[in-house]
């Protein structure tokens, strides 16, 4: 490999960090981590979301590199608009999973336990696996436009896959302290959390009014 390509490698890892700690990413999973019980699971929540995010764009990009192809914009804003969805969805969850945990909680035991961290990280992967859809379009054109062959197409993107899954360890560790802390004071605890799902489902109700108003993608599906 020669030094520009090496540079360009380094950038990719970059915009990896940066991308990650897009709004609709950080809100996304965060309301993974106001459920979490331990700092570690909340950050390998975020290790989980940037392997289905590198995954999906991993997969998606080298195809559409080798046959040359785009993803029509019609197409690539309906993706989006599923993100809306889905922030929308993971907001109304995170807010009446509060009842659900309040009924069981005496219940609780190690194998409930590892049974709700497991899906908890499949969860994670899934929440990255269609955000990394949704950007797929856009990862093919920032390749394009970076490197030439379909070989430094894969290392790229893999290593700013990298750097998205470096990013959101980094940032989920972050967002998942005050859940942590505040896990013995239920008030606070309950706050924190109703707070989290809120976010996310207004967000994702402005997502998806700026795509299909805003953007036009209405009229796209209409015509």
């Amino acid at each position: 490999m020669d030094i520009s390509f090496l540079s360009i490698l380094g950038l990719g890892f970059v915009l990896g960090i940066k991308h990650a700690i897009e709004p609709d990413h950080v809100i996304a999973v965060s309301t993974i981590a106001s459920q979490s019980k331990k700092l570690s699971r909340s950050s390998l929540a975020g290790v989980f979301w940037g392997i289905g995010h590198t995954a999906t764009l991993f997969i998606v990009g080298i195809i559409l590199l080798v046959m040359k192809g785009q993803i029509p914009e019609k197409w690539a804003m309906s993706l989006e608009f599923l993100v809306g969805i889905m922030l929308v969805y993971l907001g109304i969850t995170t807010i009446t999973s509060l009842k659900k945990i309040h009924v069981h909680q005496k219940e609780h035991n190690s194998e409930s336990s590892n049974k709700a961290e497991n899906l908890s990280y499949l969860k994670s992967m899934f929440i990255g696996f269609v955000h990394g859809l949704a950007g797929s379009g856009a990862m093919v054109l920032l390749t394009m436009s970076t490197v030439n062959t379909v070989l430094e197409s894969a290392i790229y993107i893999f290593i700013f896959g990298f750097g998205t899954v470096f990013g959101m360890l980094f940032f989920t560790t972050i967002l998942g302290i005050p859940f942590i802390f505040s896990a013995n004071r239920v008030g606070l605890n309950k706050t924190l959390t109703q707070f989290t799902g809120v976010i996310s489902t207004v967000f994702g109700i402005y997502y998806m009014y700026n795509l299909g108003v805003g953007e036009g993608l209405f009229k796209m599906w209409l015509q």
